[in-house]
């Protein structure tokens, strides 16, 4: 499995727009961790962007997963991007 980071950001009022779909949000990032493809996942400080770490076959298969991902459905990430990632430490 190959590493990744997600790095994206949020729309304006993000923590007042967010507030309906959260719950979902964080049921499929449990799932996620669960199966042992997201490792992290979470705002920067005053939520303006998202950061993520994840092991997948490939990016392909991190960008549906983030795309899928409710707060991209429903405008709550504004924009994201997935990079491969190697662990030096």
């Amino acid at each position: 499995m190959a590493k990744f980071v997600l790095w994206g950001t949020y729309c304006e009022n993000a923590l007042e727009k967010r507030a309906p779909f959260r719950e979902a949000h964080l049921a499929g990032l449990q799932a996620l961790k669960e199966a042992g493809t997201l490792v992290t996942l979470g705002p920067t400080e005053g939520s303006t962007h998202v950061f993520g770490i994840f092991e997948a076959e490939d990016q392909a298969a991190v960008e549906a997963l983030v795309k899928g991902d409710i707060y991209w459905r429903e405008g709550i990430w504004t924009a994201v991007a997935v990079y491969p990632w190697i662990q030096a430490f």
